[in-house]
C-alpha cells in the first residue's frame, strides 16, 4: 500500500512538473512573440513588462529576466538623447541581469547578455565611461565564451567590441572581417538548446559582413 501511495505521489509530482513546463513554455512563446515584433521604446516596454509578470511566476527560470532585460538595453539603445533615461533603463535591466546570474551562473548565454549590457553603459557617455565598461564587456564576454566557446552570441558581442576598439589600437577594423565571414557561414551549425532560449545576432552578423564588402 505504501509503495503504491508513493508511487501515485512521484507519478502527481511528475505529471504537475510537467503541467507547469508547459504553461511556461506556452506563456514564454506567446511574449516571444510579442518581443519579436517590437519596433519602437513603447513596444520594448510592452515585452519587458509581459516577461516581468513571467517571471515574478516562475521564479526558477532564467529565461525571463534575459528577455526583460534585453528589453530595456534595447530601450536604451533606442533612446535619442536622454542620457538619464537611456540609465534609467539600464538600471532595470541590472536588475534582471543580477537575478538571471543567480539563477543560471552556469549558462553562457547571460554572460554574452551581461556584456551587450556593460556595452549599453559604455555608449551612454563614451568619454567618461569607455575604460571602465568596454573592461567589464570584454572580461563578461570572456566568461561567455569559458563557458560556451561556440555561443555565437558571445562570438557576435566579442566581434562587435574588437571592432568597436581596433581603431584606438591602431588597426583596421576590416581586418576583423575575415572573423565575421566565418561566424556568419556557420552561425546555423549552433543547436539552440529550446524554441525559447536565445537565438538571435545572425542579422546583426550579416550586416557586418556587408558592411565589409
Amino acid at each position: 500500500m505504501k509503495t503504491t501511495l508513493l508511487s501515485i505521489i512521484m507519478l502527481f509530482i511528475a505529471l504537475t512538473g510537467r503541467s507547469q513546463s508547459k504553461e511556461f513554455t506556452g506563456a514564454m512563446g506567446e511574449a516571444l512573440g510579442q518581443f519579436a515584433a517590437c519596433k519602437s521604446i513603447a513596444d520594448y516596454q510592452v515585452a519587458a513588462n509581459r516577461f516581468s509578470l513571467i517571471a515574478n511566476t516562475e521564479k526558477t527560470e532564467w529565461l525571463p529576466y534575459y528577455y526583460n532585460s534585453f528589453c530595456y538595453i534595447m530601450m536604451s539603445f533606442m533612446e535619442p538623447t536622454d542620457a538619464v533615461k537611456k540609465d534609467g533603463y539600464l538600471d532595470e535591466a541590472e536588475k534582471s541581469i543580477t537575478k538571471m546570474i543567480e539563477l543560471s551562473p552556469k549558462e553562457s548565454e547571460v554572460y554574452a547578455l551581461q556584456s551587450m549590457f556593460y556595452s549599453a553603459r559604455l555608449v551612454v557617455n563614451p568619454m567618461e565611461r569607455g575604460q571602465k565598461y568596454s573592461a567589464l564587456s570584454a572580461q563578461a564576454v570572456g566568461m561567455a565564451l569559458g563557458l560556451d566557446a561556440n555561443n555565437p552570441r558571445a562570438k557576435f558581442i566579442k566581434l562587435r567590441n574588437d571592432m568597436g576598439s581596433a581603431q584606438f589600437f591602431g588597426k583596421d577594423p576590416k581586418e576583423l572581417c575575415p572573423e565575421a565571414n566565418e561566424l556568419l557561414a556557420n552561425w546555423d551549425t549552433f543547436k539552440v538548446k529550446s524554441p525559447i532560449y536565445p537565438a538571435w545576432g545572425k542579422d546583426q552578423v550579416a550586416q557586418i559582413v556587408n558592411e565589409c564588402k
